[in-house]
């Protein structure tokens, strides 16, 4: 199958869920810098997921740009992992209005988590369909980002229960592991054999 869909789709899929995003940051009823402030939650909420969503963007770009075909694994499994990201606006509207209150924040951490595994499940499909072991080319060591991410998240959810503020760091770390470059795969894009 051609990826060109998949990835059209993709991408007008993440366009639509940053946007409602952004819908979702309301005007303050003032006009002094005091009303502006009572909107710290929602911003930073704001702030913190469309880092998110950037970093699944960037990073499913480069995984299909790696890949020659898609399959119907692959379809599904992309169809999985947006429903997870189409949910990221509907939590940080909850998590940022609640001034990041144990249940959003725990949803939040829940939904982050398993759109972790779905992106996962994806690189698994990918890899099926195109017979490797590594979308980076063999002899290339698996990085243990996603992993890290994924008990990062385990542990963001357990935090909640006691102190949200742990989470929201916790959630601040795995956005900034991931938005620091792989050089691995710049240099695996940059290659001849990956084009």
């Amino acid at each position: 199958m051609n990826k060109s869909r998949l990835e059209a789709f993709s991408d007008g899929v993440i366009a639509i869920i940053i946007t409602i995003m952004v819908l979702e940051l309301k005007v303050p009823h003032g006009a002094s810098w005091a009303d502006l402030l009572t909107l710290w939650p929602v911003f930073i909420s704001y702030v913190l997921s469309f880092v998110y969503v950037g970093i699944y963007w960037v990073n499913h770009h480069h995984m299909l740009h790696m890949v020659k075909r898609v399959d119907a694994g692959v379809l599904w499994a992309n169809l999985h992992l947006l429903f997870w990201l189409s949910l990221i606006p509907f939590v940080t509207a909850w998590m940022g209005e609640n001034h990041f209150a144990k249940n959003p924040t725990i949803l939040y951490g829940i939904d982050a988590l398993m759109a972790g595994l779905a992106y996962q499940l994806m690189v698994l499909a990918c890899r099926r369909a195109n017979h490797v072991h590594n979308l980076l080319g063999e002899g290339v060591k698996n990085s243990h980002k996603g992993n890290i991410s994924l008990l990062m998240y385990v542990l963001s959810i357990i935090a909640a229960h006691w102190n949200t503020a742990i989470s929201f760091a916790l959630f601040a770390t795995v956005s900034v592991m991931w938005f620091i470059p792989d050089r691995r795969i710049e240099q695996a894009l940059g290659s001849p054999s990956s084009k």
